[in-house]
């Protein structure tokens, strides 16, 4: 049998290892990707047409400085974000004040049941560790209407295989994989997508992305 206790502690324990780790190297990370022109002009187009074709509410889950969160609000939408590291938040409060953001877990997200109409969750998921994500899409779920919208995105590999990351540990996902588990959480799964990188892009490994409504 499984001890509760020990589980909450397991999670919360690989919560703040990645948040000591984002807020470790913050500056860094802030120099090297916190402006939407940073970001390749497929993701912005990708996250465009997805932004443009969800409504209500949007969440930014892993909204780190908040580039995407703004991009978000850009298309005269409600959106908040939420992160684990306080010192990528502070940033984001300090860039964008007209913007709501809230210091939290994904495992546990501090909103309503049905109260959001969207997720965004970009490269944010590779973080937890492969056991904990179908929770996490449950949780997602939760606080999604009826309806509503998810787009992840994600380093296209191996499912659940580790990579070296350069702040915190990581793994693979790919569109089969992640098309089972949210099928599992209530999701209908809409498409997916993988690309390579092309030059001057902050990453050389694969692309990956699916969208998906809750039924």
């Amino acid at each position: 049998m499984t001890d509760a206790g020990a589980v909450g502690a397991d999670e919360s324990s690989a919560d703040a290892a990645v948040a000591a780790a984002y807020d470790d190297r913050a500056k860094e990370y802030i120099a090297l990707g916190s402006r939407i022109d940073q970001m390749d002009s497929s993701d912005r187009g990708a996250v465009a047409r997805w932004r443009d074709g969800t409504s209500g509410v949007l969440l930014d889950a892993g909204c780190g400085p908040g580039h995407w969160t703004a991009f978000l609000h850009d298309g005269h939408r409600d959106v908040v974000g939420i992160d684990l590291s306080a010192r990528l938040l502070a940033r984001a409060r300090a860039e964008y004040p007209h913007l709501s953001f809230a210091h939290g877990s994904f495992r546990h997200l501090p909103f309503a049941e049905e109260s959001i109409g969207g997720i965004l969750a970009w490269y944010s998921l590779i973080h937890l560790p492969p056991a904990d994500v179908p929770g996490v899409l449950v949780e997602f779920a939760r606080v999604l209407a009826p309806g509503g919208g998810l787009l992840l995105g994600f380093f296209d590999g191996e499912a659940g295989e580790s990579f070296e990351h350069a702040v915190a540990p990581a793994w693979f996902w790919s569109a089969d994989a992640l098309d089972a588990l949210l099928r599992d959480a209530g999701f209908a799964p809409v498409s997916g997508e993988r690309r390579d990188r092309g030059p001057g892009e902050m990453s050389r490994r694969p692309h990956g992305a699916v969208t998906a409504t809750l039924r």
